[in-house]
């Protein structure tokens, strides 16, 4: 396993300074931003949970998960497609978990216009 540090005050920062230091040549540093927060996560499924209950999109009803590839794709994350066993293809991608805390912020102010455009209520009022 490879370590892990959050630069989260000074001695963090030293450490990875140290360890930048002391690092073997052809090391790989990379530096990401935070991911999302578990809270961001909780609110992003009821919010699809609501959605999937409430709304059809050409209509057909679609499941949370369905919905989130949805409002993913309206935000410009980007998926690629696969054959599946049966030669048909299917979206590969769409991944929430890679998020950062600001592109979480904006998939759920998408998917909050989008609710209101399209009346959906959100917090459980179906």
């Amino acid at each position: 396993m490879h370590p892990t540090l959050i630069i989260d005050g000074p001695v963090n920062r030293k450490r990875a300074q140290i360890w930048c230091a002391n690092a073997p040549e052809g090391t790989v540093v990379q530096f990401r931003k935070p991911g999302r927060t578990i809270s961001q996560n909780d609110r992003m499924w009821a919010m699809l949970t609501d959605v999937s209950r409430q709304a059809t999109h050409n209509g057909k009803r679609y499941t949370p998960d369905q919905w989130k590839c949805l409002f993913m794709h309206a935000c410009g994350h980007e998926a690629h497609f696969m054959a599946g066993l049966n030669g048909e293809p299917f979206p590969a991608g769409f991944r929430s978990s890679k998020l950062s805390k600001e592109q979480m912020i904006e998939l759920q102010d998408f998917i909050e216009w989008w609710c209101a455009e399209n009346g959906v209520q959100l917090g459980g009022a179906a």
